[in-house]
């Protein structure tokens, strides 16, 4: 019995310290082992199993880091920063569970939005794309390494262009979606890798810690500002940050609806962790250019943005595509709580990140069990079935709520937290004041576009010849674990606010604090 529990307890031991690799690892040898088996049965399991196992280790990894510090991981046995290393801290930790939550729970809804958009023999590979780009997203966001991020940009988003692409079996259109994606994509991904280029021709590095360092002793040249300015615009056109985001409404419009429900809630999130783990972590906003960067570029687009796209939001008639915009207003919240320089800003932007994310999965999930029961999401096809979907209807309305900021949401917190790191620089520049009010007033439009959805829903007649039911219970059950997120995350606000601000914390003082543990891969 005591041999037994030596046993467990160092494979326990060795399993927590390959968590950071494992992260990545799964997902990604699931892809090519659901190809090679090539059953319909049995991709959705392998997915869901995969998806379950990621969740357990970001939240086994969070655990780790609750109380500051990092976990390290090198592999090949090679020390960084000539190796490459994974390293997680609080703001990636984060990030990770937001991923590999959403990716765990919109599985079940998956399963019977995908039987009923995308044809059958396509769904293995569709399952091998998704757990592709789920592989990519996560490594986005635990890698240590500038390059590494790079590829695994890539991987996310070759896998994301097919998986649009596939919305083509409703709307031709979607293949149109998924090229402007492909050109875009690639356009950002040139600029992102010629920053990296200049970084590495500066510093002679690509770790991330290392180039902090070097770039902390020897100054910002002009070829490191250069590079700073290549990466932005690079994840910008991958964040969709106004004027950058013509890519994404017409994406998430075709795109098969469960695609559109993932995508939405953690694809630019991992790109905004990226634009903040470079802006942070890596330069400084102690640097003028940093600083002007982000107030005199960041903020004015961002407010351009929640104005602009939520303007235009109010006058779609589809919507999957209104939703589409909405988001584009909504990532202009979480950029300028970043470009606010603050402690309290930069906390409120993660919130922002994580909150917007559970919001839109669950407001995408209701339109995609619209769309199963009416055949489309133009406001004409849905008139009127918040009476005959009672059930889905409620979760959406929730998810309206929370995107409009009304209190007791989640959304609501963020943005009140948003306010707050605004009116905090306002003694000192009106101009925050300004930004304050805007806030506000952008949400007031927030209410127009969603009450315009709640009244096609409730308000309007219903087509007689229609016979739509309730959705299923697969698709309910994620949708109500999102709604109650929503609901317990507008209420009990400590833990998730606590270990946002200690993100924040750790981004703005640039460095990740003493090491917890460090795991080693490969030969030694």
């Amino acid at each position: 019995m005591a041999d037994t529990a030596v046993v467990a307890e160092h494979t326990l031991r060795t399993f927590k310290d390959h968590l950071p690799v494992l992260q990545v690892l799964v997902p990604f040898c699931t892809a090519p082992l659901i190809v090679l088996l090539g059953s319909r049965r049995l991709a959705w399991p392998l997915a869901f199993i995969a998806s379950a196992t990621a969740l357990v280790i970001s939240i086994m990894l969070m655990w780790e880091v609750r109380e500051g510090g990092y976990v390290a991981y090198t592999l090949g046995g090679w020390a960084p920063p000539l190796g490459i290393e994974y390293r997680v801290d609080a703001a990636n930790a984060f990030v990770l569970l937001l991923i590999s939550a959403i990716g765990t729970v919109v599985l079940p809804y998956a399963y019977i939005s995908i039987k009923d958009e995308i044809k059958a023999r396509d769904h293995t590979l569709m399952y091998a794309c998704w757990m592709l780009c789920f592989t990519g997203l996560l490594g986005m966001v635990v890698t240590g390494d500038a390059f590494n991020v790079f590829v695994f940009l890539e991987i996310s988003s070759l896998s994301t262009y097919v998986l649009v692409a596939q919305g083509a079996g409703r709307d031709r259109r979607a293949l149109t979606a998924a090229y402007d994606y492909l050109i875009m994509g690639t356009i950002g991904a040139t600029f992102f890798v010629i920053g990296l280029g200049m970084l590495y021709m500066a510093t002679g590095t690509l770790n991330m810690a290392d180039l902090a360092d070097r770039i902390a002793d020897q100054g910002a040249n002009r070829t490191v500002r250069s590079g700073f300015a290549f990466i932005i615009v690079g994840m910008g056109l991958k964040v969709a940050m106004f004027p950058l985001h013509l890519w994404l409404p017409k994406a998430y419009t075709f795109a098969p609806s469960a695609v559109t429900v993932f995508l939405s809630a953690t694809a630019t999130k991992a790109a905004i962790y990226v634009v903040m783990r470079f802006t942070f972590s890596i330069y400084n906003p102690d640097f003028s250019f940093t600083n002007n960067t982000l107030e005199i570029i960041f903020a004015p687009l961002a407010i351009i943005a929640m104005f602009s796209a939520s303007f235009v939001a109010v006058f779609q008639t589809n919507f999957k595509r209104m939703l589409a915009y909405s988001s584009v207003a909504q990532v202009g919240y979480i950029l300028l709580g970043i470009s606010l320089l603050t402690e309290t800003g930069l906390t409120a932007a993660i919130l922002h990140m994580f909150n917007h994310g559970i919001t839109k999965a669950l407001l995408f999930m209701g339109v995609g069990a619209y769309v199963l029961r009416s055949g489309g999401a133009f406001y004409t096809q849905i008139a009127g079935l918040g009476r005959k979907m009672p059930i889905t209807s409620g979760a959406v309305v929730i998810g309206g709520l929370s995107l409009i900021g009304v209190p007791g949401t989640a959304g609501f917190i963020s943005k009140w937290i948003l306010v707050q790191a605004a009116l905090e620089r306002a003694p000192d520049n009106a101009m925050f004041l300004a930004i304050a009010v805007a806030i506000v007033l952008s949400s007031l439009l927030a209410v127009v576009y969603v009450w315009r959805a709640f009244e096609v829903l409730f308000l309007q007649e219903p087509d007689p010849n229609s016979t739509a039911t309730e959705a299923p219970l697969m698709m309910l059950v994620p949708m109500w674990i999102m709604a109650g997120a929503c609901i317990w995350f507008g209420f009990s606000t400590e833990h998730l606010y606590e270990f946002a601000a200690q993100a924040a914390q750790g981004l703005l003082d640039g460095s990740q604090g003493m090491m917890i543990s460090t795991g080693q891969g490969g030969a030694h």
